[in-house]
């Protein structure tokens, strides 16, 4: 096997930073410029990112997915409120209680799905449980989702709209975790503006680091009447929470460069057909199985134990999933990137023998 095989399939965190945002980012590292957000790579944000999603928006550079979920939700909910997610959510999951921490205490809850995906009569139903229950119970402020989902999963645009359109019939905002939007817009073939606004989102997390960037993410505000209150201490929010950076122009550098061109498209795509390439070859073997489609940039497969330690013992990265006890082998996951190449994949499928 080449020594230049990439074998690190566990997760599109673990890759280099793409060309494109590097250079921009050395082009940037000129000179001085105004700190704090005061700059003039920071003054085009709203202009690109209102042009990519066809709308007028307000946004906010954050190093972090966790800060950036976590300061958009603050803004939407109280401290004696809640929001309301999948079970499986990042923000109920994998965000170490940062939401919490940053809504001064507000509640998490929780709607169970067998794949991630919302349903909206089960939204109904939670919303109008935790309004009976009175004093008793926190009110719901705001819905959560995410796109794509936590196993890889695309939400159709009028499922979103359906899902939107029941909690603003509540009084609820809607924030939706684009971790990994670009791979979802990817796989739908639409417009940015389909799966978000015009789908009833009020507040992104649009995620720059798993799609090329160093360290980059932004909190989207599509403007209306519900969200330009929430615009107007935001930016108090990221300095007292210690997320302004001075520096700022070279977290907006690496935004400016994904929006270039539709980069960050372009990556999301590559990223979807390694995918596809990967979950097309494991489905080859008779002893795995795939218990969630492939449609975006992350697969799930159930292996026997046997192909798990060759592939392990050939040096490949990957993360153990919980299995349920109905699913036969043990879940692995595997995610690719803007930098897997099919001979990536194929040396990884070169070690699953028939």
């Amino acid at each position: 096997m080449p020594e230049d095989i990439r074998k690190n399939f566990s997760s599109d965190n673990v890759v280099r930073v793409c060309p494109e945002v590097m250079q921009a980012l050395m082009e940037a590292n000129n000179g001085s410029a105004s700190a704090y957000g005061n700059d003039a790579h920071t003054d085009l944000l709203n202009t690109r990112f209102g042009d990519v999603f066809e709308t007028e928006v307000a946004v906010f550079p954050i190093v972090t997915g966790t800060a950036s979920n976590s300061l958009a939700l603050s803004a939407l909910v109280s401290p004696f409120g809640s929001v309301v997610c999948d079970q499986v959510a990042h923000i109920q999951n994998d965000e170490g209680g940062a939401p919490e921490f940053f809504m001064h205490g507000a509640k998490i809850v929780t709607i169970p799905s067998p794949n991630g995906i919302m349903q909206v009569d089960a939204l109904q139903n939670i919303i109008h449980e935790k309004k009976a229950a009175g004093l008793l119970a926190p009110p719901i402020h705001a819905l959560s989702l995410t796109q794509t989902n936590e196993w890889g999963i695309v939400y159709q645009p009028s499922h979103l709209a359906a899902l939107s359109d029941a909690a603003h019939a509540e009084g609820l905002s809607v924030h939706l975790d684009g971790a990994r939007l670009g791979n979802a817009i990817a796989s739908l073939g639409c417009a940015p503006a389909d799966t978000t606004w015009k789908a009833g989102i009020d507040v992104l997390t649009f995620g720059g680091t798993k799609n090329g960037a160093m360290a980059a993410e932004a909190v989207v505000f599509f403007l209306n009447e519900r969200t330009r209150p929430y615009v107007q201490d935001f930016k108090r929010r990221i300095k007292r929470s210690g997320h302004l950076w001075s520096k700022h122009r070279y977290l907006s550098v690496q935004l400016l460069a994904l929006l270039e061109n539709d980069l960050w498209l372009h990556n999301a795509t590559h990223a979807n057909d390694m995918a596809q390439r990967l979950s097309i070859g494991l489905a080859q073997h008779p002893d795995i199985t795939l218990p969630y489609p492939t449609e975006s940039n992350e697969i799930f497969a159930a292996l026997p134990e046997t192909i798990i330690d060759t592939l392990e013992k050939a040096g490949f990265g990957f993360y153990r999933w919980t299995t349920p006890p109905h699913i036969t082998g043990t879940i692995i996951r595997l995610v690719t990137s803007f930098d897997t190449r099919a001979e990536d994949v194929d040396a990884f499928l070169s070690h699953i023998t028939i």
